[in-house]
């Protein structure tokens, strides 16, 4: 005696896995950061969380930085190092830029 199969015309069967966010291609990459820009980031969306009880990934604000920044007209094309990359983009958004004798003094002290 043989099982009689139908066809499934519920609802659609939930996808195994992580959900879908994205409505565009997309790839997956690694990057390194330092140890006191994980701690950065995961300080940002816990006060994000904390303070609009909005729930974003590291890789939400990553995405989010790279699509501001991309997305200002800043002119980066000149730009001949990380740092000085860094510091034009923090001077245009209003912020004294970090020195690399800072960025030294931060990690000594974590």
């Amino acid at each position: 005696m043989g099982v009689k199969r139908t066809s499934h015309t519920g609802p659609p069967r939930p996808r195994r896995g992580r959900p879908l966010i994205h409505g565009e291609a997309w790839s997956k990459v690694s990057v390194v950061l330092m140890d006191r820009q994980i701690a950065r980031l995961d300080r940002l969306v816990s006060d994000i969380h904390r303070l609009s009880g909005a729930i974003i990934t590291r890789a939400g604000v990553i995405r989010a930085l790279v699509d501001g920044v991309v997305g200002s007209g800043l002119e980066v094309t000149t730009v001949s190092s990380e740092i000085e990359l860094r510091d034009r983009i923090a001077a245009r958004f209003k912020r004294r830029a970090v020195k690399a004798s800072a960025v030294r003094h931060v990690q000594r002290e974590s």
